[in-house]
């Protein structure tokens, strides 16, 4: 890869980074292609990414930008997680990463909050932005099912008493 190449991919990832509410580093000793693999479609089906970079490249996308803070974790084999869902990249790389000793989370950057491995744990265990959508959807519902049964409760009662005495 010529200058003029790695100057363009310090700038996408740059890009792409800035646009990422959490951005998750990992470090990925011997994990193997096939588990590469399994945990890139894992974070593409969540709608995150999961990109190896190179360190030297990672540290200058960083730069001068409110993803600095992650500079010192940039050392050794490491792959950065990110999504624009604050919950969604934690949430597969904590749950990837427990199952296979391999992949280590090291920290992690949430709208220029630095994390340490730690926090990024506990983030992956908060509902998903879908989930509490799902959540407040059921909760803004609920009141307007439970009118709609009540309206309707009295006339199921004169028509069971009806009913009844048809029978009787």
């Amino acid at each position: 890869m010529n200058r003029t190449e790695k100057e363009q991919l310090v700038v996408d990832i740059r890009d792409t980074l800035q646009q990422a509410s959490v951005v998750i580093v990992t470090q990925q000793t011997g994990l193997t292609v096939a588990d590469a693999t399994l945990l890139r479609r894992q974070m593409r089906d969540a709608g995150a990414e999961f990109k190896v970079l190179k360190n030297t490249l990672a540290r200058i996308a960083v730069k001068d930008t409110a993803l600095e803070g992650l500079t010192p974790m940039l050392v050794g084999p490491t792959a950065l997680a990110y999504s624009s869902d604050p919950v969604a990249a934690a949430k597969v790389v904590a749950k990837f990463a427990n199952t296979n000793d391999m992949l280590k989370i090291v920290g992690g950057c949430l709208n220029g909050q630095v994390l340490n491995a730690a926090a990024v744990k506990s983030l992956a265990t908060l509902p998903s932005l879908d989930e509490l959508r799902s959540k407040l959807i059921g909760l803004l519902l609920a009141p307007a099912t439970k009118l709609a049964v009540l309206s309707k409760e009295p006339a199921a009662r004169v028509a069971r008493v009806l009913a009844a005495k048809g029978r009787g």
